[in-house]
């Protein structure tokens, strides 16, 4: 009986490496058609090369089904992973030498959604549940980020000044920051003020999202309640915090600067609005400092020892519950630069919380649950290849608002070809 079990186990084994080694060639044959596509149709190279290759990678992956039957799982995991690579650098490639402008944007797109990514991935590895309202809470951050600059709400008729002082007050918070005409560009379009406001929104997020464990969600642990009801409740806190927007900003859109924004020139014929660089460099030196934290400190080793054990980092005495505090604020903090950073480069609406919400699950998904620099990398090909679909979308007769419906269909992709991710832990 424990033969045919055995003998059992291994057949079954082996049909899942064969699935795998199958999806695998798929992916690979995918990147090196996208690849001879680009040669023929953007620079009029030969495509033979493509093809030939092509056809002798699935050779050599049908060989590879035969001369490593005992550990044919684990290649075609190989095989699947090295061709995602493979889509990611072909698409990479493509994009920069031929959609330039719209991979630029993607970029600075993609350095938001990783702030998000980021706090949201934090979040599941020491709570082990999927934050529904972190799209809504990125966009609550970015209208105190706008009630503190302006101090206004919305009143029966028109906006009415609720604060008889803000920070917009100030003596030249709102004169636009200068950029160095030696740099090619115009000026920003902010002041300091806004970067005032953003800090007093991280540490009103901060606040907001201590409560919110406080008097939501630590009752639950307490309870012992599964991660559906942790899902369900967040999402009615994203509902709460949507329907709080409304109630005090209404629907209409809202701009912290009006007006035509400066643009800057930059090389390989680039031109991109001066405050996508601010927006740019604030993510990079925030997503710096995350990993130096993770990393580097000993608050960043307890928070991994509690997301890998919370029962033995207990009992080596760290106190979870500390660290959960701590893992709320930083994700707070976070969401709330995410949020200001994402406004500031398109607007502000209360329903685009619940439509962020997509690229943020299809940015942590795409580099691995639970993994910091994974959706951090996720996040910036989820950002170009919306970007770039939007550049593309005209030309092939599809309107660039379905761009987000780019960050849908690779988040179905990767859960049916790699669940776990580009950087997700073999189980």
């Amino acid at each position: 009986m424990a033969t045919i079990e055995l003998t059992y186990d291994r057949l079954l084994d082996r049909l899942r490496g064969l699935g795998d080694v199958v999806i695998g060639t798929v992916v690979w044959t995918v990147a090196l058609c996208f690849a001879a596509w680009a040669v023929v149709a953007e620079t009029g190279g030969p495509a033979g090369l493509g093809w030939a290759a092509m056809f002798v990678l699935i050779l050599a992956a049908g060989g590879l089904m035969f001369s490593y039957a005992d550990t044919l799982r684990g290649r075609g995991d190989d095989l699947i992973i090295s061709g995602l690579w493979a889509n990611v650098l072909v698409f990479g490639t493509w994009a920069v030498l031929t959609r330039t402008d719209a991979f630029a944007v993607g970029v600075v797109t993609g350095s938001v959604f990783a702030l998000g990514a980021v706090g949201l991935t934090l979040i599941y590895g020491i709570l082990k549940f999927a934050h529904f309202a972190h799209g809504d809470a990125m966009m609550l951050a970015a209208y105190i980020a706008f009630f503190a600059l302006t101090g206004t709400v919305v009143g029966e008729r028109t906006d009415t000044e609720l604060l008889p002082w803000s920070l917009g007050d100030l003596p030249g918070a709102t004169s636009s920051i200068p950029w160095p005409d030696q740099l090619g560009g115009g000026d920003f379009s902010f002041g300091y003020g806004l970067i005032l406001a953003m800090i007093v929104a991280a540490v009103a997020m901060a606040l907001v999202f201590l409560l919110l464990d406080r008097f939501v969600y630590r009752p639950l642990r307490r309870r012992g309640s599964s991660i559906v009801h942790f899902a369900i409740t967040s999402l009615g806190v994203a509902i709460a915090m949507r329907s709080l927007m409304l109630m005090l900003w209404a629907s209409s859109r809202r701009l912290y600067v009006p007006g035509i924004r400066p643009t800057t020139d930059l090389p390989f014929d680039v031109r991109i609005v001066t405050d996508q660089i601010f927006i740019f460099f604030t993510a990079m030196v925030l997503a710096a400092l995350v990993y130096v934290l993770l990393f580097r400190t000993k608050l960043g080793k307890a928070m991994r020892a509690v997301s890998d054990n919370p029962d033995l980092a207990e009992v080596s005495g760290i106190n979870p519950e500390q660290i959960i505090r701590w893992m709320w604020l930083i994700g707070g903090a976070l969401v709330a630069v995410a949020g200001v950073m994402l406004a500031l480069q398109a607007q502000l609406k209360p329903e685009l919380g619940f439509i962020l919400l997509l690229p943020l699950f299809a940015a942590t998904i795409l580099g691995g649950i639970g993994s910091p620099q994974g959706a951090f990398v996720g996040a910036m090909i989820v950002g170009i290849s919306q970007e770039v679909f939007a550049a593309v979308g005209p030309d092939i007769g599809l309107s660039s608002g379905y761009k987000f419906s780019v960050a849908f269909v690779i988040l179905i992709l990767i859960l049916l070809v790699r669940p776990r991710g580009l950087f997700g832990a073999k189980t």
